[in-house]
C-alpha cells in the first residue's frame, strides 16, 4: 500500500441488460476484469408506471479498478460502446483510490489499447 493516487475506480450505471457492452468495452481498453451487481434507479427520471403501479428500473453497476494512466481511455471506450453520450443510457465516472491490496497480478501490466487502435487506423 502507497499514498500515491496509482489507481481510479470508474463506476459505470447502466440499464438492467447492458454490463456486458461496457464490461467487454473496458477490457478491450485495457482493464482486467471488473465486478458487476444490480441495483434499482431512484432518480426523477426512473419511475415508470404500469397499470397505474409505479416501477423502479432495474440498473447494473459495473466497477472497474484501474491504473490511473488508463481511466480516461477506458472510460472513452465505455461511453462510445455503451452509448452513454445518448440520454437514458447511463453514466460512468470514475474516483482516486487511495491505497490497494490484493492485485499483485495488474501491478505493471496493461496499455490502453483504445489509444494503439487509433494510431494504426
Amino acid at each position: 500500500m502507497n499514498g500515491k493516487h496509482e489507481y481510479d475506480l470508474i463506476i459505470t450505471i447502466v440499464n438492467r441488460g447492458c454490463a456486458d457492452c461496457a464490461v467487454e468495452a473496458a477490457k478491450k481498453a485495457g482493464a482486467q476484469g471488473g465486478t458487476v451487481f444490480y441495483s434499482r434507479g431512484t432518480g426523477i427520471h426512473e419511475v415508470e408506471t404500469f397499470f397505474g403501479v409505479k416501477i423502479q428500473p432495474e440498473k447494473e453497476v459495473i466497477l472497474n479498478l484501474v491504473r490511473r494512466d488508463l481511466a480516461k481511455c477506458i472510460m472513452q471506450a465505455i461511453m462510445k460502446e455503451a452509448g452513454l453520450d445518448t440520454p437514458g443510457r447511463g453514466l460512468a465516472f470514475s474516483l482516486p483510490v487511495d491505497d490497494v491490496v490484493g492485485i499483485v497480478h495488474a501491478i505493471n501490466t496493461g496499455s490502453c489499447v483504445l489509444d494503439m487502435e487509433e494510431e494504426t487506423k
